[in-house]
């Protein structure tokens, strides 16, 4: 398993400790789960800007749902 070191001051360790302590996980668990979402939720609205742009230039490109799924797999 890799190893990410970050460099926080004390009282953002305690901060984090804190906040580990409450959702009853582990100081690195925190991290990671939050990371994650908080990339996952800029991902999500740096697509967005992609897609209105995308359909700004191109107003008339529609797709049904039908050839969505076909392209992309249905939902599980």
């Amino acid at each position: 398993m890799a190893m990410i070191t970050i460099r926080v001051t004390d009282e953002e360790k305690e901060w984090y400790q804190y906040m580990a302590e409450f959702y009853g996980i582990s100081l690195s668990e925190l991290i990671k789960t939050y990371s994650d979402e908080a990339l996952e939720d800029e991902y999500d609205r740096q697509m967005l800007k992609v897609a209105k742009k995308l359909n700004d230039e191109n107003p008339d490109e529609t797709y049904s749902m039908k050839e969505i799924l076909a392209e992309f797999g249905g939902l599980e």
